[in-house]
């Protein structure tokens, strides 16, 4: 198995502080090169879960595996070098480095992983559409654009598992398809597993294996 999870828990203190149980999960799995579409809306724990399968956040308790590497007990600096090497994020809020172009945005994520490969980078950048914008920064972008180079970044390592959490939110229809696509399809180039999270029923339509995180979450349930 690719990703393995038993017996997943995380809770937050809220601002009153009481604790709330915000995952709770006996278990979950995906195989390697499978592609499966989580459906969520807002605050049902999509994307603390997709933080705790990468490594962002810690959990409770439960055991996390990942490419046969258990990452809830790795510290974080540990969980960082592995997720760099390991795991591609399409972040819902990009995280792109705001003094930096489309280009270096992806080629600096290379960095921590197998290394730069400038040509791959832009690559990736023209399969987004965004070939003549790869020396802009994130500023100068529309959010749609910012959100296909984000889409590029997360796959610039070769990752062996992609995280999406709603990667097409910001997109337009046609760029919401394309980058969908490109998505799916370097996936099945790679052989990588992907995990998207989404409230969307156009992308979620697109999948063939769709699973509702409440009936996996007992914190929600």
């Amino acid at each position: 198995m690719l990703l393995e999870i038993k017996n997943l828990k995380k809770s937050f203190v809220s601002p009153d502080g009481e604790r709330m149980m915000i995952l709770d999960i006996p278990q979950f799995a995906m195989a390697s090169g499978e592609q499966l579409a989580l459906e969520g809306g807002s605050g049902t724990g999509k994307t603390t879960f997709l933080h705790v399968i990468a490594g962002i956040l810690q959990a409770d308790s439960g055991s996390i595996h990942v490419a046969g590497r258990e990452i809830s007990t790795l510290s974080e600096s540990e969980r960082d070098g592995f997720r760099s090497q390991t795991i591609g994020y399409v972040f819902q809020t990009f995280n792109l480095l705001q003094g930096y172009t489309a280009l270096e945005n992806v080629a600096l994520g290379m960095a921590f992983g197998r290394g730069i490969d400038i040509e791959y980078a832009k690559s990736l950048l023209a399969r987004v559409g965004m070939q003549d914008r790869m020396n802009y920064r994130p500023r100068q972008l529309s959010v749609g654009q910012q959100q296909r180079v984000a889409v590029a970044r997360a796959l610039a390592n070769h990752p062996q598992l992609v995280l999406a959490d709603e990667p097409t939110g910001n997109l337009d229809h046609k760029h919401a398809k394309d980058s969908l696509h490109l998505i799916r399809e370097v996936c099945r180039e790679k052989s990588a597993g992907l995990l998207l999270v989404s409230h969307d029923r156009d992308v979620l339509s697109d999948f063939k294996d769709v699973k509702r995180l409440a009936d996996l979450n007992g914190a929600i349930s």
